[in-house]
This record gives C-alpha cells, structure tokens and sequence, in this order.
C-alpha cells in the first residue's frame, strides 16, 4: 500500500531469453530502478516503478529470462518457484510476456504454459521495428482473438508503443480489480495427468489444475514445499504412475501443435531470400578461423582504448583531489583532523575514484557488444572449443561477464544445466582479470612498463594490459582442464542458443548499464575502502608506547650528522614514524614471507588488505604513501617510484611490478565472490578449495617471475 493507502499492484516481465526482455524494462521505468536478489538465492532480479496512466501505481519485476516452466537451469527454476507459490513475495497480479515478433513460434511455449495458470496476460510483440524491415505483416487482433488477451506491437530498441502497453497494463489491472481471468485449457491433460491434478489439488488444497501439475512435477525441489508436502507428492506421482519426462515432452509437443497454426495465420512472412545482412556478417564472424581472429582483436582495440580515452578524465579527476587537499589543508591548518582527512579518507578515495573512467569505458565497450548481437556469436564460436576445458559455450559469457566483476559473472552460470560445467565455470571465473584489478594494473604497469608504442598503434603498456586479460584466460582454461580430468558427472551437456540479428544497440539501455554497473562499483567499494582507509590511517599514526617519538628523534640525529637539509630530515622522521607504527609493526611481520616475492612490508600491508577486495591496494598504498611531511600532492606512482629499500635500491623494479602484477591476476582477492562462490556451490568446500587453489597459483607463479626478472 502507498502513503495515500492505495494499492500498489505486482507486474512481471516475462519471456525467453533474447527477447529484449529487459532493454523493454528500462523504457518502462528508466531510472526508477534498483536490483535486489530473490529470497534465499543470489540471482537478480530488478524492479522499478510504474506510474501508469489511469492513475494506478505499480511495481515492475524483471524476471530471468526462461524457455518454459519446466526449467533445465538453475535461473529458470527461479520463475518457476515464484509462479507456484502464490505466497512469494514476487508472486505477481499480472504478467507482461515480452516474446520476439521475428521469432515468434519459437517464443510462444512458456506463453501458452502461463495461459493455462490463468495469470492475466498481455502480450508484448517485441522488436516490431526489426520486423517492419524484414517484411513481415503482423496481425496482432487475429492473436488476439485466439488466445483472449491483448496484444501491443512495440519496440524496446526505439520505444514505439510503449505509451500504449502501458495504458494497456492499467486496463488489466482495473478490470483484475473486479474480475477474475478465465482463459480457455491450452494444454489438454491425459488420464495420468488428471489423476495426479485432482490428488494433489485434494491434499494441497490448489486451484489452480496446471499449478498442481507443475507442482506435482517439481516436487523434489519447489523451496516453498514443506517435507510432508513433498512426501505426499512423491506418492502421488508413484502411486499414479507418472512418467514425468515424457509427460513433459508430449505436453511440449502438444503446445506446438496446438499455437503454431495460430502463428502462421497472424504473420505473414516475406518470400525468404537465400542471404540477408545478418548472414553475410555472420560468414565472417563466425568463421573457424576469421571469428576468433576477429575476436582477440576486438579485445586488443578494447583493452587500447580503455588506456587512451580514459587519460585525460583520469587526469581530470586526480588534478580535482590534489586541489581539494590543498584547500582543506589550508583552511584547517595542520591538524590530526586534517590528516585524517586528507591523508586517511580523500586519499583513499582518489585512488578508486581516479579510476572510474577506465570501469565505465570497460563496461560501456562490453554493452555495445552485447547489444548489437556480437556476444551470442561468441558463445557459439567457443562452444566446442570450451568443451574441451570442461565448459560449454555458455560459460564464455560467464568468463567475459569476469572482466567487469566476478559476482554477477558467477551467478549468470545458472544458465547451465550440466552440474559439472556449471562447476567449472564457478570455480575458474575469478581467473579472469575484472574491473576491480584495473586500479592496480594501471598503477603498476604505468610505474614500469614504458609507453612507447609499437608499429606506432599499440602501446607496450596496453600489450602489457592485455597480456594480464590472457594470463587469466590461460588460467582460467588450463584449472578448468584439470578439474575436467577429476570431476565426474553422468548429466549430458548440450548447446541451444538463438542468434539474434545484428542490429544497432539502444543506446539508452547501453548508458542506463553502464550508469548501473559504475555506481555499483563505487558504492560497493567505497564503503570497503572509507573503513580500510580510517583503520590505516589510525594504524600510520598510532605505535606501540613511544616508539614512533623514539624513531623520528634517531633519525632526526642520523639525517643531522650526513648533513641532510631540512625537508629531507622531515621526511626521514616521517620515514621512521611509519615504519614504528603499528602498521609497520603488521608489514614487518610478514615480510620474511613476501621478500623472496620482491614486496617490502608497506606492499604487504596492502596485501592484507586487498584479500577483502583487489582495488583496496591501490587506496591502502595512497594512504601509507601520502603519511609524510611532504606538503604536495605528488602522484602515487611517483611516490612508489622512489620508494628505495634500507640499502638504497629501488623496491618498484620491472621485477617486482611484474611479480605483484602476476599475483593480483592470479590471488582470489574478493570476499564477496567467496561467498557468492558458497552459495552456488551448497557449502565452503568448494569456495575453501578455490580460495587456497588461487593462493598458491598465484605465490609460487609470483615467486618465479620475480626470480627470473631481478
């Protein structure tokens, strides 16, 4: 109920994936959105606000995207628990079933299943554009007519239409207010099948006959069933002797008896022409040999350009800190308050925030491709060739989806069916170089590696950049071919991908992502690196006793007797401070572990601290960096750059760079993906296993670079 005690009513998005399903979510509510998670699992679902226009207020669902109601993958089991749950929170008043108008037979099945639940429906012929230039002449009254629920020709790309559907939602929903929908069986039961539905509508007290068919169907898994529940079904289902497998097949077979000569009456197609644009296109890119050429390069030109278009906005944005420093400095004086501020909290900060542009170049590259339909080719490019890795054509999304952040990565896995490839993909994504490790590569490789370019194109600190992006791939396939040797299953393993036309993207759907996926990462990260930032700051400044008084006077007397200048002295007291505060006091303890890796106690520090989230490195180095007498605002990589060990040589060597980028690629680093990784999998074996695997890959990996380069 709203403040004003009207009621806000349940509308869900439906439909197949590929459908356009949620680029017609965002026409609908455009920034009136946020993301939460279905109860009890991690798999997203999206909700925003619809104010529709007889007045009503409703709330808009975004469900997974799903073929039937018979689910083959742990996504679409989620549409199914909450349609047969009339108690689910997400359980909604009407359904909105978004189906592609080019493919329409095709998207029909999982619709006619909601007929026969009773949902009220309306039926959404996405893409009508898409259809206008391919000829096809769409006759939405004569779908209509047959299947009794209105049907609204629209286009999420360009927005047609949608004023319409939404005036259509506020008529169904004002007549549901009165009026109970009665649609006509779809699916005619068998004899077995009527006996199980009149059982179970007998013990479980449902209505609805094709719930208690999917209920009946589902038992051993359906979360909201209670054990007796379940009991009692599993008798039903023995004692009835239904065969559920082939009860689903026929079912399937007769719903497409039974819509597709509807289909073929409503669209009239064109005379089909042996070649279109799309085909043309697609002999090339998905060419055995010119679709993955075509590909790594695509990559290549994406990883040079998250480097050069994002140089000046950096810049931009790390001029804005430095000033900001010098005017709270100025204004408060030097304070602890002021240190607290500039040194613990802005400096922090400016090292994740230095980086967003870089994250949302990434992410709005990763969009474009997905939206244009280039991304579904790459699934069917790499199927065979992930087969032999253990994974199937699937999981290349999931492993791409790594590059911006691990978590959603691993939930999309819930689009494979096979347990054992579902596995895999799990436990090698965070193997792939996310968003999170671009602060800590950029900041390392632009330290040193040189940025002169080659063949006057690419630069050899992009080449370094992407050669991180292959070192996780490389990674990722080889743990997965291993765990293929020993991880058995007997569950068939089996591709089936529609590839949709090439068509230009919807650039607001692209920006409404990208805005999306940014300020998730901030927000995300943020709250990480304020708290690490301030724990830092306290553990720089704070020692045991009075040890940090003690090292700043020894140094004061040993700068004195060499001579050294004022602000040299004030910097070596500051040196020493550190080195005695409780920080350094943590370093120094684990040093004799990471010197053979060439890190000295202030990068292990931020190894600590990076195990809660990979981009806090580059915030912990700017706080214990900036801790000085300094009163500039000197880059971090020109502070690293002179940072020297206790002989005087250099700590940030090509060796050392190269080792501490080798371990951040390898290391699992990430706190919520463990947890995410412990969800999916049922318990911390696998997420322990991972964690450890990672670990030692990347020490010992890290170990031999460092050997070989020093």
């Amino acid at each position: 109920m709203t403040k004003s005690g009207m009621k806000v009513w349940k509308v869900a998005l439906i439909g197949n994936p590929n459908s356009g399903k949620s680029t017609v979510f965002n026409q609908l509510t455009g920034l009136r959105q946020k993301t939460g998670n279905f109860p009890g699992v991690t798999v997203d679902v999206k909700e925003g606000a619809l104010h529709l226009p007889n007045g009503l207020e409703a709330i808009l669902y975004d469900f997974p995207g799903t073929y039937s109601l018979y689910p083959t993958s742990s996504d679409e089991r989620i549409v199914s628990a909450v349609l047969t749950n009339q108690q689910h929170q997400f359980f909604p008043d009407i359904l909105v079933y978004v189906a592609d108008v080019t493919n329409l037979e095709k998207h029909l099945l999982l619709f006619s299943q909601l007929l026969d639940l009773q949902f009220p429906l309306i039926l959404a012929l996405n893409m009508s554009d898409v259809a206008a230039e391919e000829g096809l002449l769409i006759q939405a009254d004569v779908l209509s007519r047959n299947f009794n629920v209105p049907v609204v020709s629209i286009s999420g790309r360009t927005g047609a239409n949608i004023p319409d559907l939404m005036r259509e939602i506020g008529l169904l929903l004002t007549f549901h207010m009165s009026n109970k929908v009665a649609y006509q069986r779809f699916h005619d039961c068998s004899d077995v099948e009527k006996q199980v539905v009149g059982a179970v509508q007998q013990n479980l007290g449902m209505e609805n006959a094709y719930m208690a068919l999917l209920t009946a169907h589902h038992h051993d898994w359906l979360p909201h069933l209670t054990k007796s529940e379940q009991e009692t079904l599993a008798a039903i289902v023995a004692t009835k002797g239904l065969q559920s497998l082939r009860a689903q097949v026929d079912e399937t077979l007769d719903r497409f008896d039974k819509f597709i000569p509807i289909v073929k009456d409503a669209i009239k197609s064109p005379p089909v022409f042996p070649v279109t644009a799309t085909d043309r296109l697609d002999a090339v890119m998905t060419h055995r040999f010119w679709g993955p050429v075509l590909f790594f390069s695509v990559m290549l030109l994406v990883f040079q350009a998250i480097f050069d278009w994002s140089q000046y906005p950096m810049d931009t944005i790390e001029g804005g800190f430095a000033a900001l420093n010098g005017m709270i400095r100025y204004a408060l004086g030097d304070s602890w308050f002021t240190r607290l501020l500039t040194d613990g909290i802005l400096s922090g900060l400016s090292g994740i925030l230095v980086f967003v542009p870089q994250i949302a170049i990434l992410f709005l590259l990763i969009t474009v491709l997905e939206e244009v339909g280039y991304m579904a080719r790459v699934v069917f490019m790499f199927d065979r060739i992930m087969r032999r890795f253990g994974m199937n054509g699937r999981s290349i999304v999931a492993l791409i989806s790594g590059g911006a952040c691990a978590v959603p990565a691993i939930m999309s896995s819930r689009t494979i069916g096979n347990w054992k490839e579902r596995l895999i993909t799990v436990l090698v994504t965070p193997f792939i170089s996310c968003s999170a490790r671009l602060p800590v590569y950029s900041v390392l490789i632009a330290l040193a590696i040189p940025s002169d370019r080659v063949l006057g194109i690419f630069s050899w600190q992009s080449l370094t950049f992407a050669g991180m992006y292959a070192l996780g791939v490389v990674a990722a396939l080889s743990a997965g071919w291993l765990m293929k040797k020993y991880l058995r299953t007997r569950e068939p393993s089996y591709l089936a991908i529609q590839l949709p036309v090439y068509r230009m993207p919807y650039w607001k759907n692209v920006w409404l992502t990208v805005w999306e996926k940014v300020w998730a990462f901030i927000s995300g990260a943020g709250k990480v690196i304020v708290v690490i930032s301030l724990v830092l700051w306290a553990l720089s400044n704070f020692g045991p006793g009075d040890s940090m008084e003690v090292a700043a006077e020894t140094a004061w007397k040993t700068a004195h007797a060499n001579g050294l200048d004022e602000a040299a002295i004030a910097d070596a007291q500051a040196a020493s401070r550190l080195e005695a505060s409780w920080a350094g006091q943590l370093g120094k303890s684990i040093e004799w572990a990471i010197k053979p890796l060439g890190y000295d106690w202030k990068i292990g520090i931020a190894l600590v601290t990076s195990f809660a989230a990979r981009e806090v490195f580059v915030g912990t180095m700017s706080t214990l960096y900036s801790i000085g007498s300094a009163e500039d605002d000197a880059l971090l990589r020109v502070k690293m750059a002179s940072a020297v060990w206790p002989d005087g040589s250099q700590v940030y060597t090509l060796a050392t760079a190269m080792s501490l980028l080798v371990f951040y690629a390898l290391a699992m680093q990430c706190m919520s993906t463990l947890v995410v990784v412990k969800k999916e999998t049922g318990g911390w074996k696998w997420a322990i296993f991972q964690f450890v695997f990672m670990g030692l890959l990347a020490y010992f990996s890290a170990f031999i670079v460092y050997q070989l380069l020093r």
